[in-house]
């Protein structure tokens, strides 16, 4: 968009989304520079790039523009009043149902700072990065006034739609963020919030009616301090967020020293000594390939269990492989016998600075490990295939977070019970219960289903005595869980109440990693855990 004022400016907006003008841009300003009124100016936006690849603004412009960066209000105090700040007396006025309309209204800005806010706590906070911006808010608002005038009652039903379906979710597209966002919307906006009995945050009502300045000041004196609490989320989530900060501080700062500097002074390794180090160790340690032809002659049975360890074996020898080839392609180059190639560098920056190598990722599994972990990770997984394929029997315990594809081996789960009892699979669904039990208590595979180990539970933690999910303990951010029953039931007897629909993902990333959806009981109301985040994870 383009505009011009009357005194000598023009402003051109977003011009990120026109990545192909440009160049034109760029002419037009060294065109009209030379010779034009002295002042002149122009006022142009952009949203920042979120990778380095995607900057596509002409370093020309760059470099002869003054730059302003607007950066957001951080924390919930600031996040409130910047909320605030988009109405005025007038506004508040407006209506003819004041209180009713002040009141949600109040909502609505604390809804909001919360939504915006809680980006900040990464993957626990939202699943995918959203736009909230105050165009949602001010929307938002208009549809209150319009729909309380228009009603007797207050139509609770249709705002929360609105709000949380169209207006806020129309940025959404993840499943359990949209639950998220519906959540906070039944617990803000409730009919006994015009009687002060609903607390936004611990200690922090909403409050009756007041002028404009008589919300700010309410706020000021009211809000308690920063703290996740304010979003539904658990003390530990504020540990997390700041030690996920300053690994990535650490991590960048890493990466733009040069190699030299980064191994030290007086170091006893050159970058390619160190390189080679690290590649002759892992050559070494690499287990050879699967023989399929030997593991399935073992048994003439295919049932789903075996289908699923003959697929793990094969991703397993496709990844192998090519950990085997790229690292005697790189040897062969630092010996000098090959030329090093661009991939055979990207491979020697990644061990060098003890990350996975983006050829290895491709072919693998998620992970947020650095390379060591991820090895010894992998090395462990080959542990678990070799005892699998001894003799092709189901294991006690099955290792879910070291399969490849853990929704095969709940698949395979789900079609041997609808086999055993002629269930039709489309109506069946997978029921756990989490028992007492950790995995070297248990000497023989389950009758029906199957035992699984290795998952982590992010957000609140499970109480083994209570059989239920629980607040997690300060400072313990993954508590590891028993020992999980599962198997397969039909939708009719599937047990719905006092229970926590949780989701399970792969990594801490979550996001695309999700795997299945588990019933866990809970004493507590299911709202309270939606907002804390609280998920199963494969992987932490």
């Amino acid at each position: 968009m383009i505009y011009r004022s009357t005194i000598l400016n023009t402003g051109v907006q977003n011009i990120h989304l026109v990545a192909k003008w440009l160049g034109t841009l760029e002419k037009l300003l060294e065109r009209y520079s030379e010779g034009g009124h002295h002042d002149y100016r122009v006022f142009m936006s952009a949203e920042p790039a979120p990778t380095p690849q995607e900057h596509n603004i002409p370093q020309g412009i760059l470099e002869n523009s003054i730059k302003i960066t607007n950066e957001p209000p951080t924390g919930m105090l600031a996040n409130v009043h910047a909320a605030l700040d988009n109405f005025d007396q007038d506004i508040l006025d407006h209506s003819s149902r004041e209180q009713e309309f002040k009141t949600i209204l109040f909502s609505l800005c604390y809804f909001h700072a919360c939504v915006a806010e809680r980006r900040k706590f990464g993957p626990q906070g939202w699943n995918r990065k959203y736009p909230f911006n105050t165009g949602d808010l001010t929307i938002s608002v208009n549809v209150l006034y319009n729909y309380l005038e228009a009603n007797a009652q207050v139509p609770w039903e249709d705002l929360r739609y609105l709000f949380g379906e169209i207006m806020y979710g129309g940025h959404i597209t993840d499943d359990w963020d949209r639950r998220l966002c519906r959540t906070y919307l039944e617990e803000y906006m409730q009919p006994n919030q015009f009687d002060r009995k609903l607390s936004l945050a611990p200690g922090f009502v909403v409050p009756s009616n007041l002028d404009y300045q008589g919300y700010h000041s309410y706020i000021d004196e009211m809000l308690p301090h920063e703290s996740p609490v304010h979003y539904g989320l658990h003390p530990n989530a504020e540990i997390d967020f700041l030690t996920v900060t300053s690994d990535s501080l650490f991590h960048t700062l890493l990466e733009l020293q040069s190699r030299d500097s980064a191994m030290g002074e007086g170091a006893s390794q050159t970058t390619e000594e160190k390189v080679k180090t690290i590649l002759d160790d892992i050559l070494e340690k690499l287990p050879e390939e699967y023989n399929m032809s030997d593991i399935s002659s073992k048994t003439a049975e295919r049932s789903p269990y075996i289908l699923v360890c003959f697929q793990e074996c094969e991703r397993m020898n496709t990844l192998i492989h090519e950990i085997r080839r790229s690292l005697k392609e790189l040897d062969l180059g630092l010996k000098g016998e090959l030329a090093i190639s661009s991939e055979m560098e990207q491979l020697q920056t990644a061990l060098f600075f003890d990350n996975v190598p983006d050829t290895w990722t491709k072919l693998a599994y998620p992970s947020t490990y650095s390379l060591a972990q991820w090895y010894h990770d992998l090395l462990l997984r080959c542990r678990e295939l070799d005892s699998w394929t001894q003799d092709l029997a189901l294991p006690n315990v099955v290792w879910l977070s070291g399969l490849f594809n853990p929704q095969s081996f709940l698949t395979a789960v789900m079609q041997s019970l609808a086999r055993k009892n002629e269930w039709p699979l489309d109506k069946m669904n997978l029921t756990v219960d989490v028992t007492k039990k950790f995995k070297e208590e248990f000497n023989q595979p389950a009758r029906e289903g199957a035992y699984v180990y290795g998952l982590y539970m992010e957000g609140a933690r499970w109480d083994i005595q209570g059989g239920n999910i629980t607040e997690a303990r300060l400072k313990d951010l993954t508590p590891s869980m028993p020992v999980i029953f599962v198997r397969a039931m039909p939708n009719d007897r599937q047990e719905t109440r006092n229970t926590y629909e949780c989701p399970v993902y792969k990594t801490k990333l979550r996001g695309n990693t999700y795997i299945w959806t588990f019933s866990l009981k809970t004493r507590e109301r299911p709202a309270k855990w939606v907002l804390a985040g609280v998920a199963l994870l494969l992987s932490v």
